[in-house]
């Protein structure tokens, strides 16, 4: 009997010493979250098959991102990869624009800016920036604080989407309306300001480097749009899964992350701290004042909290299924170039849906 213990021993230790990949050893599906590296490309995987997922249906699914004019594709479970796919001759290695679901990265780091005593976002956006920042009269551009920005409830003007100081002009008091628009990006003259610093330096410094992303920020058409590689988008969606914590330190106040992505204000409850939230009773969608009712994407977990740009650039984190999807690539439809949701969320999730329920 003690020859056969030691041999079963002995196989084991074989087959697990074979169980690896180019990107790291594969783990087998547990709740222990796990977090890569700071400056290494290893990072840990899953199989499918270790999560009883349909494999039969990862095929469809990767066509219809090809079809979807995909670049790259991600998911996580419990911060290990089960898929990482790259289109149409992307590769690993490069970096690609986050447009619009970079708003979060500013959320975050003006969280952090709070949390290190720089600034309070219920105070007046001009003790920051100085009177006259806004081309509206002061006592208007008096009401608006920081937390109106985080919220899209500036009141400003949403039409004219180039932040200068003459598009940011008075439709309504700060808190009774919620208007999708660009003048986010204060918040990063407000993060530069308080910091004595430029944004780029203090965002680096205090979250990047912190999670091990790469990436840089790059002046648009209309905003600075934040390019990083697709694992780096990964990582952020992995802080964001473990509330603003990465291996144990709290990057992010978690009480401030907590309210990030959770309704904001009472106008759009699909909407936190520049985080798009599902599973809500109605939701407002960009350059509209229309209320729909129902969820934001219906195929998707109810809990599910995303960040969304242009083009489809999508980071979706679902606590529930302790899971990070990632997206990149061009319009899934160029005839549709929305700011945010559009109708290839809920046709993605169908597919997603197919692998893994």
């Amino acid at each position: 009997m003690k020859h056969m213990y030691l041999l079963l021993v002995l196989v084991l230790g074989m087959a697990a010493s074979c169980s690896s990949s180019d990107d790291g050893p594969i783990a087998p599906p547990n709740q222990t979250l796990y977090f890569p590296p700071i400056g290494s490309n290893t990072w840990e995987t899953v199989t499918p098959s270790s999560l009883q997922w349909d494999e039969s249906q990862l095929d469809p699914l990767k066509d219809f991102l090809i079809q979807a004019n995909s670049k790259s594709f991600m998911i996580l479970v419990n911060g290990r990869i089960v898929m990482e796919e790259y289109f149409d001759g992307h590769t690993a290695q490069e970096p690609w624009e986050w447009n619009s679901a970079g708003k979060t990265l500013a959320s975050a780091t003006t969280g952090i800016a709070q949390q290190n005593g720089l600034i309070d976002i219920d105070n007046k956006v001009s003790d920051y920036l100085g009177e006259n920042w806004t081309n509206m009269d002061l006592e208007k551009e008096n009401l608006i604080t920081v937390r109106n920005l985080l919220t899209m409830t500036s009141g400003i003007d949403d039409t004219k989407q180039l932040v200068v100081k003459s598009n940011l002009t008075y439709v309504a008091d700060a808190g009774t309306r919620w208007a999708y628009g660009n003048v986010f990006q204060k918040l990063m003259d407000v993060v530069a300001e308080s910091s004595a610093t430029d944004f780029e330096s203090y965002f680096n410094t205090n979250l990047k480097a912190k999670i091990g992303m790469d990436g840089f920020w790059n002046e648009g058409t209309i905003f600075t749009i934040f390019h990083s590689t697709t694992r780096s988008m990964a990582r952020f969606g992995l802080l964001s899964l473990n509330n603003g914590s990465w291996d144990g330190e709290q990057i992010i106040d978690a009480s401030f992350f907590t309210e990030c992505v959770t309704t904001s204000q009472s106008i759009n409850p699909s909407y936190g701290y520049l985080w798009w939230l599902n599973g809500k009773s109605q939701y407002m969608v960009p350059s509209q004042q229309a209320v729909f009712p129902g969820t934001l994407i219906p195929n998707a977990p109810a809990d599910m909290v995303a960040a969304m740009g242009a083009k489809d650039q999508r980071i979706y984190v679902v606590p529930s299924k302790n899971m990070v999807v990632i997206r990149m690539g061009n319009a899934s439809d160029p005839q549709n170039t929305n700011f945010a949701v559009s109708g290839f969320d809920n046709a993605l999730w169908e597919k997603i849906n197919a692998v893994i329920n």
